[in-house]
């Protein structure tokens, strides 16, 4: 393996696997994988009180962000952690103007990076938008939003995180500063009257059609020509998928959309027109 001599390189990669919990093999479990559930909530059962719930790391797992991490602050593998330092780097390199926004936060694991790469940077004059319900997801309006009629994501009680709770993950990396601002509550309720006049980067990872399209619908028009949108469901929740194709074919769209792993995607807005 190659040694990193940048130390902006070295301190974003030691971000990245802090992020991840991949730092040291079996750290972390994986508490809520598609795969091996009834096994690990058996184990966990049957295990004597002082003996901690974990497994080792899977390397393909996490790459590939296929398991719900037990420790980890991100549910994200390291292929769109890159992806997201290599837009946010670009947009900073350009001169792109506005700010970086996630929407759907979880326990903060991108946006904490995203301000990890201001502070690499030492980027004063931009701001790390988080927004977050902090409470979970909504039911599904199946009446205004057939697509999101058999959503079952507000029953996951694990992906109800606080605001306190990701609060703190900013603290614990230092990172928590007036450059990073929290919005509240449902999308269709905080991003329309957001205080945001301009965008560099929209990472979005609702899980819903709803919360895909609030999101679009109300971000999109800010994006800076030259600006990056990322889909973190698009792969795996086809009602995600459908949002943003419904954007873009509403609105003539037509920027090329890249694969990133097995879910996330990302565009570039173009730098006329779009």
């Amino acid at each position: 393996m190659e040694v990193m001599t940048d130390p902006k390189e070295l301190y974003l990669d030691l971000v990245k696997k802090s992020l991840t919990c991949s730092l040291y093999e079996g750290m972390d479990g994986t508490a809520w994988s598609p795969r091996g559930f009834l096994r690990r909530w058996l184990l966990k059962l049957l295990a004597p009180a002082d003996v901690r719930w974990s497994k080792p790391t899977q390397t393909q797992e996490r790459s590939e962000g296929l398991d719900w991490p037990l420790l980890a602050q991100t549910m994200m593998g390291f292929k769109r952690l890159d992806n997201l330092q290599s837009c946010v780097e670009r947009a900073l390199a350009d001169q792109v103007p506005g700010d970086f926004i996630e929407t759907g936060v979880w326990r903060g694991g991108a946006t904490i990076l995203m301000r990890a790469i201001l502070q690499a940077y030492q980027v004063k004059d931009r701001t790390i938008w988080v927004a977050d319900s902090f409470a979970g997801l909504p039911r599904p309006d199946a009446g205004k939003y057939p697509a999101d009629a058999k959503d079952d994501h507000y029953t996951f009680a694990q992906l109800a995180v606080s605001l306190e709770q990701v609060q703190e993950n900013f603290r614990r990396y230092g990172l928590l500063d007036g450059q990073v601002r929290f919005l509240q509550g449902w999308f269709k309720d905080t991003l329309p009257a957001a205080p945001i006049t301009a965008l560099a980067v929209i990472r979005l990872d609702g899980d819903m059609y709803e919360s895909t399209m609030d999101a679009l619908v109300n971000l999109y028009p800010k994006l800076a020509p030259g600006g990056f949108v990322i889909v973190d469901d698009y792969g795996a929740v086809p009602a995600s998928k459908a949002a943003v194709h419904d954007y873009r074919r509403q609105h003539g769209i037509e920027d090329e959309i890249q694969r990133i792993d097995w879910t996330g995607v990302f565009w570039r807005r173009e730098q006329r027109g779009g």
